[in-house]
């Protein structure tokens, strides 16, 4: 397992290491000829971070901290501005077009907390899938089974930043999440990953997919690590969450849709998990919810994504349409035939949506379901056809973005044996928009029921 950002902290603070031991570690495994670096960022920022971290133990000698993540090498998602640079989002279609004036709040955020940022990491091109592939940059290998058969997807759209946390290239990775783009390739992974409430992290910077779904988050090996980064992300001063007893907690288990389609290793690794989490005490309930249900329809047309990401992208499609992931252009295109009624409509629906799910939930603590109802499909498997290539992002995509649509908070926590060499597996819990320290202090318990 990598190593949590408070073994880091401690470590940095008893003198056992420096931010410049750190960084100058994970810029090695980076640069590595026979790692997954050249797969994993799209630009390395080496002589930045080094300095970030130089200025770090500086100030710790001194008795100064700046925050709890100050020294320790981060990545960032190739979505943020980055002042001076054109934001790429995983493309070659923007070359050449205008470099970001300023950085992204988020950017400004890590910097001002002393984070040393190691790079961009690489992602689906312009965060539309939930696959992690990449024509243009190369696909970042899962960590599980990466010599066979030329590996697994790491899942997407956030591929790079798993990567890079977990082949210690950074102790954690900024990304983002609009339908799964965070939770999907820590599941994949074997590694924690929070998308928080859309409102809690500025987009100010962030190359939008859909306003209305877009947020921003961290993965990190465990769900401490990710309170951290998403303290730093959201401008707040840090409090560790308090661990909320398990015993008593009513998490809802619904039985429609998120179960559909579940493989034999994910079944049997969610269940074990809900064994194990009712006999520490947890109440499980299972009851459908009925608006799970009625979510594809709503999104037929393709929804807040195609819709925002057709205006986004028009004019550009329209310029260089032959420099796009033709896979990624054609969901894009979809847009294109929506009509002003049909985003309406969409707008509409979302609220009786939400407040119908909400209602349900009430009496809950929390949802519990698999992060994604499979185990990484094989890359090769992926790219032989255009069929199994929607096919699996359209499973992979279904869990997750429920939860987006309701404009909530969501964890994915690693449930499956990792010392027995099994496929990593996601345990999602998730909440209704605003429950956000409640849910990492209820995931801190869940946590350590699956650790042992």
């Amino acid at each position: 397992m990598t190593t949590c950002l408070t073994q880091h902290i401690a470590d940095l603070q008893a003198g056992r290491s420096s931010a410049q031991a750190l960084t100058e570690q994970a810029l090695q495994r980076a640069i590595a000829p026979d790692g997954e670096g050249p797969r994993v960022f799209t630009r390395l920022y080496a002589d930045g971070a080094r300095a970030a971290a130089l200025a770090s133990d500086t100030l710790r000698a001194a008795g100064l901290t700046r925050s709890p993540i100050d020294g320790l090498p981060v990545s960032i998602k190739d979505l943020f501005n980055v002042a001076g640079e054109t934001t790429l989002a995983g493309s070659v279609a923007l070359r050449g077009y205008p470099a970001a004036t300023e950085h992204a709040v988020v950017v400004q955020r890590l910097i001002a907390a002393g984070a040393a940022i190691v790079g961009r990491t690489n992602m689906t091109e312009f965060a539309y899938s939930g696959l992690g592939i990449n024509p243009h940059y190369g696909t970042p290998r899962n960590p599980w089974q990466r010599e066979l058969d030329g590996g697994r997807i790491p899942g997407g759209s956030s591929s790079g930043a798993a990567i890079s946390v977990t082949d210690g290239m950074a102790v954690a990775g900024v990304g983002s999440d609009t339908g799964g783009s965070i939770r999907i390739p820590a599941a994949f992974c074997g590694i924690t990953g929070f998308k928080p409430t859309a409102r809690r992290v500025s987009l100010q910077g962030v190359l939008p997919l859909s306003q209305n779904l877009d947020s921003i988050g961290a993965m990190a090996p465990t769900v401490s690590c990710c309170a951290m980064m998403d303290a730093v992300l959201a401008g707040e001063t840090y409090v560790a969450p308090a661990v909320h007893p398990l015993r008593g907690l009513r998490l809802l288990l619904p039985t429609n849709v998120v179960l559909d389609g579940m493989d034999v290793p994910v079944a049997a690794a969610f269940l074990h998990s809900l064994s194990r989490l009712s006999a520490a005490g947890a109440l499980i309930v299972e009851q459908e919810i009925k608006p799970f249900g009625e979510l594809a329809a709503i999104n037929g047309k393709g929804g807040f994504t195609a819709a925002e990401a057709y205006t986004w992208h028009r004019q550009l499609i329209a310029e260089r349409h032959d420099h796009y992931d033709q896979r990624v252009v054609s969901r894009i295109l979809r847009g294109k035939d929506m009509s002003a009624s049909d985003l309406l409509e969409v707008l509409h629906i979302r609220p009786r949506w939400q407040a119908a799910v909400e209602q349900q939930l009430a009496g809950f603590d929390a949802m519990i379901m698999p992060t994604v109802p499979i185990i990484a499909p094989k890359i090769n498997d992926l790219l032989a056809s255009d069929e199994a290539y929607y096919t699996a992002n359209g499973l992979i995509l279904r869990n997750p973005t429920l939860i987006n649509f309701l404009d909530g908070c969501a964890i994915s926590l690693p449930c499956h044996d990792a010392k027995g060499g099994a496929a990593p597996v996601g345990l999602s819990l998730a909440a209704p928009g605003g429950h956000d320290q409640r849910l990492l202090s209820m995931a801190l318990a869940v946590e350590q029921v699956l650790l042992v």
